[in-house]
């Protein structure tokens, strides 16, 4: 879906930033700012506004926060950060449970703010602790597909035990893609693991009940018979414990099993992880340094790929930790021009 030029309750491309503008904050960078929506999330304004505060200065993250000024800037006053980050009012914002047209009905709202900043060029990336379904419907509709891309997935990379980590896609995106659209995401997600884990030819593998060929429902052998046609190296069929194993280097699938199994491996190592400290097999020191690697502090947030710009969905119970680093990663990706060079990827690979 392209994105309107002009929406009612939305400035012109030329125009000022919405509401007041960026008020009391510290104006724009000759590096463009992340954006992030300052009342998305379970925890915000007072985890968001925090982990911006941290992610400009731990991190160096030039920010901008759209949401309501008052909370904010209370916040950021509390942090003896008032004149430390830009601030773009926003007299709404979209509940954790609203989803799909009813936040794109919220046209006021912090979210739609920062889509509209990014949308114009102010911001270089956008991210977001709130619903991940609103965040997607908000997106695809302000900012559009990038062609040929048909729905967008996000993107986690999960440690594995060989020292390397697996690219999961979809992890929440789209919870109903049809077999075309599970193909379209191996792309994404090969190209994900070349041009950000720096894997040359990387292996591809669809996430299924067994890794028997024609193994997993209509779907998932569907979704088999077309990428062994695709310009991808695929591996077949993997199974749920080959995500950690490291068998693949991308695991597909659709989006409400690859949000489920993401869920699933997170609570299973914080599970593991306490059994083994009850236990006295291991001290504090090296369980920490395990359960920081799946931690989604580590991680930050997932990139949503296949838009025409740079959004980055952290987790709705994040923390000011792992929101910093969320707008941390939502900065590297926009520096390295990511969102073009997966679409170079893609034009590549539809010409071949």
């Amino acid at each position: 879906m392209d994105p309107d030029s002009e929406r009612p309750g939305e400035p012109p491309d030329d125009g000022p930033i919405s509401g007041a503008g960026l008020v009391n904050g510290a104006g724009v960078s000759a590096s463009r700012p992340v954006v992030l929506d300052a009342m998305g999330g379970d925890h915000g304004p007072a985890e968001t506004v925090c982990g911006a505060v941290r992610a400009h200065r731990e991190h160096g993250v030039s920010m901008i926060l759209a949401g309501r000024p008052e909370p904010i800037h209370r916040e950021l006053a509390r942090l003896g950060a008032r004149g430390e980050i830009a601030v773009a009012d926003a007299a709404d914002a979209v509940p954790m449970a609203e989803r799909g047209t009813g936040a794109l009905a919220r046209t006021g709202s912090s979210l739609a703010v920062g889509i509209d900043l990014l949308r114009r060029g102010v911001a270089a990336s956008l991210v977001s602790a709130g619903s991940t379904g609103a965040v997607v419907a908000s997106a695809v509709a302000r900012l559009g597909m990038a062609p040929p891309v048909l729905r967008p997935a996000l993107a986690v990379a999960l440690p594995t035990v060989r020292g390397g980590a697996t690219v999961l896609v979809d992890a929440g995106a789209t919870v109903d893609p049809t077999p075309p659209m599970i193909a379209q995401f191996a792309l994404l997600g090969a190209a994900y693991a070349r041009l950000v884990l720096g894997v040359a030819d990387p292996s591809v593998g669809l996430l299924s009940v067994g890794s028997e060929p024609g193994k997993g429902n209509r779907l998932t052998r569907r979704a088999e018979e077309l990428l062994r046609g695709m310009p991808v190296r695929f591996h077949g069929n993997v199974e749920g414990d080959d995500i950690l194993a490291g068998t693949v280097d991308v695991v597909v699938t659709d989006g409400f099993t690859g949000n489920v199994v993401l869920k699933n491996i997170e609570g299973t190592v914080r599970a593991s992880l306490a059994l083994v400290s009850r236990s006295g097999i291991a001290g504090p020191a090296q369980l920490r340094e395990v359960a920081r690697r799946y931690d989604p502090e580590t991680h930050g947030g997932a990139a949503l790929l296949g838009l025409t710009a740079t959004v980055v969905v952290a987790h709705g119970a994040s923390r000011a930790a792992t929101i910093a680093r969320a707008c941390a990663v939502a900065r590297d990706l926009a520096e390295g021009q990511v969102v073009a060079r997966l679409r170079e990827h893609l034009d590549h690979q539809a010409v071949r």
